[in-house]
């Protein structure tokens, strides 16, 4: 899950300059994954609760606190995000600027960068395995690299101040530690949350442009169109393509599975060509 902020000028008791949100869920099988925007004015705690009500399984998030509510109530299995932890070294390296060590990998921001660089890169070389080989290796390669990095990290965190660069880099590592190293429990679980992020950005780069919705119904349409578009891509779908169909066939049904037969999971494009 996601989420992010949107901007709805005609909101019940809410200025047009506060912020809403746009809130985002990949799951689904891996052969018919399901992306689904929904639209809510806050990003409480309260809408997880209500997006996932009844929801049993794993989440996979930042470091977001706001989902701790509903993996607390339904007993979620929580999986952190390394790329998150990745970019906040990232930051740490560019705000040491153009000083003398800047090229040198014995400073605290390149160490913990090259730790996680390389727990991306031995997940690189397992990306063909099945799910079991996968955890396999895992457990055998990751876990190495996982170990040295907590003993790094333990001996680093006391000796930086928490608002630098590097000490926020360092404490969100010590903070998601548990989330983060969940995903060597199971091959089928990802090292991040990168899925849902670029689910979300096609969102984001249009609200450069649009900027804002109007209504509450026009925000509310805008998440299906979303879903829908972003579901096809997931599945293989010319997002195009599969709206024209969509468009022209959804007046003709009738029943639930005539709907159902035209999600993007269910279709086949070259039956209409």
């Amino acid at each position: 899950m996601d989420e992010t902020t949107v901007q709805v000028l005609d909101e019940p008791n809410k200025k047009a300059q506060s912020k809403s949100y746009l809130w985002v869920q990949r799951g689904g099988p891996p052969d018919k994954p399901v992306i689904l925007f929904d639209y809510d004015a806050s990003r409480g705690q309260a809408v997880p609760l209500r997006l996932l009500d009844g929801f049993k399984g794993t989440i996979q998030t930042d470091g977001y606190a706001g989902y701790n509510a509903v993996v607390n109530q339904n007993n979620l299995t929580h999986l952190g995000c390394w790329a998150h932890a990745r970019r906040k070294f990232s930051e740490a390296v560019k705000a040491q600027g153009k000083g003398k060590n800047k090229n040198k990998k014995t400073g605290k921001s390149q160490r913990g960068l090259a730790f996680i660089q390389k727990l991306y890169k031995i997940e690189k070389t397992l990306s063909h395995l099945g799910a079991e080989e996968r955890f396999t290796q895992r457990q055998k390669q990751s876990q190495a690299v996982l170990d040295k990095l907590k003993t790094w990290l333990d001996e680093s965190l006391p000796t930086v101040p928490p608002q630098t660069a590097v000490g926020k880099a360092l404490y969100y590592l010590n903070n998601e530690w548990d989330k983060l190293i969940r995903y060597t429990n199971d091959g089928r679980y990802l090292m991040d949350n990168n899925l849902a992020e670029n689910a979300i950005r096609p969102f984001v780069i249009g609200r450069k442009n649009w900027l804002f919705s109007q209504s509450v119904k026009g925000v509310k349409a805008s998440a299906n169109l979303y879903s829908l578009i972003e579901t096809a891509k997931a599945n293989g779908l010319e997002p195009y393509a599969y709206l024209r169909i969509v468009f022209a066939k959804l007046p003709q049904a009738t029943t639930v599975e005539e709907i159902e037969s035209l999600l993007p999971g269910n279709i086949d494009l070259k039956e209409f060509r």
